[in-house]
């Protein structure tokens, strides 16, 4: 069995408040994700993010092909961390912890993906020609996206 971890930082010039409305907000979900991948929320999306919250959406991660991808949000403590798990979707596990750090003139965001690829052999091989760099552009699109948005992190002006 092998498990790839995805680690991300980014900073941002905005209070902890307004990182946790806009993060704790399933629907937000669709404006940091690349249009490419065809993202859509079926459901579970009406409330804020609650722990126990089961939130079922299309994506086609790969060559267009529509899958649907089910999350729970399993632990939150209010501003401070989420954790999403897959529950049913293209990925033999998915585990996605969100942390949020108060810093001096704004915001640290923290991701941390632990996830697994069905297949073995073959879906280490996808990991090594597609899926690892698939992941990469995604975060990278949604830290431009989030800067887009919240503005550009610059500790000598903040």
């Amino acid at each position: 069995m092998k498990l790839y971890r995805l680690h991300k930082k980014q900073k941002l010039p905005i209070s902890v408040d307004m990182a946790w409305e806009f993060l704790s907000n399933p629907n937000n979900l669709s404006l940091i994700t690349p249009d490419n991948l065809g993202f859509n929320i079926l459901s579970g999306a009406e409330k804020p993010m609650f722990a126990g919250q089961i939130i079922q959406y299309h994506i086609s991660p790969l060559w267009g092909i529509k899958t649907t991808w089910v999350t729970e949000i399993t632990h939150m403590t209010n501003k401070l961390y989420f954790v999403d798990e897959q529950r049913f979707g293209p990925y033999a596990l998915w585990h996605h912890k969100h942390f949020i750090h108060d810093i001096d003139g704004g915001i640290e965001m923290e991701d941390i993906i632990d996830y697994k690829l069905p297949f073995g052999i073959i879906g280490q091989l996808m990991h090594i020609i597609l899926v690892k760099s698939k992941l990469e552009d995604i975060f990278q699109y949604r830290s431009k996206k989030l800067e887009t948005l919240f503005g550009t992190y610059n500790k000598e002006t903040n």
